[in-house]
């Protein structure tokens, strides 16, 4: 069975998240495990936006615990970090900024034949 290419980053989630590097590996490598899926896929592009928009949640979660750490310890400059990374998941996390600006689409649909 042909695999599925695994699809690249949304261009504007990209941008979104420029600054955070580890998170951008994290989406790829969901990206790649959901391309790795061996079983045919109902919806593949709804699974993807799924996969990713539960990692985005993560990342906000994990930013608004930083952001109350940073606040407990007291230190400024530590607590304005925390709280640019968590307004940019926040950011990232609402799908309506990423999703249809690129070729996402495109790449499930030259892809259709081995998601079906």
């Amino acid at each position: 069975m042909p695999r599925l290419a695994s699809p690249p980053i949304p261009t504007k989630l990209f941008e979104l998240l420029k600054d955070y590097p580890e998170q951008i590996a994290r989406l790829q490598k969901v990206l790649d495990k959901f391309a790795d899926h061996a079983a045919p896929r109902l919806q593949p592009f709804d699974e993807a936006i799924w996969s990713l928009e539960d990692e985005l949640a993560d990342f906000a979660t994990q930013a608004h615990d930083e952001r109350q750490a940073a606040e407990a310890s007291g230190d400024t400059a530590a607590i304005e970090r925390a709280r640019e990374k968590e307004r940019a998941m926040l950011r990232a996390r609402s799908k309506a900024r990423w999703l249809g600006h690129d070729g996402f689409w495109n790449c499930f649909q030259e892809n259709k034949e081995v998601s079906e």
